[in-house]
């Protein structure tokens, strides 16, 4: 899986794949928002994905915001085709499913891990024609549970809901 290697590298290791811009960040901040370049824009070459930083004055913590946002960038729009015929889920997306929500606080949805785990549900749904019966159902697990998880994270959400509305189905709620 190529997604997951981009998703699991190092910050540093992640950074390296991309085209870093700096610049100067426009809006609310007061005099020292627009002095110095630290906001930070990364592309990562090899996905064409894309994301910004520039919530803070400090480039390096934009650069942590950057490369945060883009792992789930990568994850959520990047699709790889699973053979449905004898599949088993990853083991961080059995661990993740295993454990249900409970343990997904914010700093969990952070990791490369989770994102990893993340874009191989959605490609498995994708892959099921975004059944949520058939793919709950291929993990082990009812649907009221891959439904939940599904929608504990907002882009998570956004991205499935949009994906079934593309296909004239009515978004999980």
């Amino acid at each position: 899986m190529q997604r997951a290697s981009h998703l699991l590298a190092s910050d540093d290791a992640l950074i390296a794949q991309c085209e870093v811009d700096r610049y100067r960040a426009s809006g609310p901040g007061g005099q020292h928002r627009n002095k110095t370049e630290s906001a930070v824009r990364l592309r990562h070459k090899l996905t064409g994905m894309s994301a910004i930083g520039e919530d803070s004055r400090s480039q390096s913590e934009n650069k942590l915001h950057a490369v945060r946002r883009l792992r789930a960038a990568i994850a959520l729009a990047v699709r790889e085709p699973i053979r449905l015929e004898g599949y088993r889920p990853s083991p961080r997306l059995a661990a993740l499913v295993s454990k249900g929500t409970a343990p997904l606080g914010a700093k969990t949805r952070l990791t490369g891990e989770y994102w990893a785990a993340m874009g191989e549900l959605i490609d498995l749904l994708v892959s099921g024609d975004l059944e949520i019966g058939t793919t709950a159902q291929r993990l082990g697990i009812t649907t009221g549970a891959l439904s939940k998880l599904i929608l504990h994270d907002d882009q998570v959400a956004r991205t499935v809901n949009d994906l079934r509305r593309a296909k004239g189905m009515r978004a999980l709620r």
